[in-house]
């Protein structure tokens, strides 16, 4: 028996993964940028650090698109999925104020199906032109004693830069800052398990139902549609007035509490005024269809609030701006005080 044949006997083809691998490469290359170096293909992926900067800084993230997964397998739709992971880690260090330069990305699944994974990374690849970011590499994975037949996670790494006198901490904010939401495009990443549930079991919605309280111009939006919503990048809206804020958090699990207090100042509080934007009807649906307390919505979901700038009060009419120009929606939707020891460092004020 051969290699390839122990391998297909134990569940794992090698002329299937070869094949795979071959169609992302075809599409790693499509994103080079000026400062890739090395070969697609390559054991490590490289980039070349941009001229220019005096002490850079890299920036590096991981994270995955959680069980958004499951309703992309479902809908039989895997392109966004790959874009939502690309958006999602070009916000997490774009609040430290950095560009990307590089994306790695991995795939794992019980049986590797090369048009899948094709279309996965079409997604991803998408979203690193989009960033003028290189996919410098990633991994394929066929474990079928881990996965169930027919799943498969995704995750991914990314490499950015900064100036180190440039990077944003948080040490700025103060006592007076206004807090600047910016629309989110629905889910994004975070809280699939608990809407799914929602959806799926408690409300009965198939995944090509309409969706209840969906009314743009046109038909109803499908299931499929509200929840595959792509994860918004916030990189045209905030870099050009990186400058000025004196934070940004990225509103992933944990909701606004638990992201807006990553980046406070030990003597201040973040009061969030609860009536200052409308939630979409994603959220008002999955409240009523869930009989999910207010606290736990907010601490599961985004709310409609994607991005949270916090700013000096004479900066905020600059930001909006910017976020105007790149078509994001924005509300002033709190303030900074002064709270040393106050517990709960972010908290909601009800009118």
């Amino acid at each position: 028996m051969t290699k390839a044949e122990r391998y297909a006997a134990a569940g794992v083809k090698l002329d299937v993964a070869d094949e795979a691998k071959r169609r992302i490469a075809e599409l790693a290359r499509g994103t080079r940028t000026p400062l890739a170096r090395g070969q697609v293909g390559g054991f490590g992926g490289m980039v070349r650090v941009p001229d220019g900067y005096a002490k850079p800084v890299l920036v590096m993230s991981t994270d995955g698109v959680g069980t958004k997964v499951l309703v992309a397998i479902a809908a039989g739709v895997h392109d966004t999925v790959g874009e939502d992971l690309v958006n999602h880690s070009v916000n997490d260090i774009l609040v430290h104020g950095a560009t990307p330069l590089a994306f790695l990305d991995y795939i794992a699944t019980g049986k590797l199906v090369p048009e899948i994974a094709a279309q996965i990374v079409t997604g991803v690849a998408r979203g690193c032109r989009a960033h003028e970011m290189t996919l410098a590499g990633g991994e394929t994975a066929q474990l079928p004693d881990l996965y169930t037949p027919g799943h498969y996670d995704l995750a991914g790494s990314i490499v950015g830069v900064v100036e180190e006198d440039k990077a944003i901490h948080g040490d700025r904010v103060a006592p007076g800052d206004l807090l600047i939401g910016y629309a989110s495009s629905g889910l994004h990443t975070n809280g699939y398990t608990l809407a799914r549930k929602i959806v799926f079991e408690s409300m009965k919605l198939g995944i090509d139902d309409p969706f209840p309280e969906t009314t743009p111009p046109g038909p109803p939006q499908s299931v499929a549609q509200v929840l595959l919503a792509i994860h918004r990048s916030y990189a045209a809206a905030l870099r050009p007035v990186l400058g000025i804020v004196h934070a940004l958090a990225h509103v992933t699990g944990g909701g606004i509490p638990g992201n807006l207090v990553r980046v406070l100042p030990p003597a201040t509080v973040a009061v969030v005024d609860a009536g200052s934007w409308p939630w979409p009807a994603l959220f008002r649906v999955l409240m009523r269809g869930g009989q999910v307390g207010r606290d736990e919505m907010r601490r599961v979901f985004n709310l409609g609030i994607g991005m949270i700038a916090v700013a000096a009060r004479d900066d905020v009419e600059a930001l909006v701006r910017a976020a105007h120009r790149a078509q994001v929606q924005t509300w002033v939707i709190g303030e900074i005080r002064a709270g040393r020891g106050a517990s709960p460092a972010v908290r909601f004020e009800e009118r």
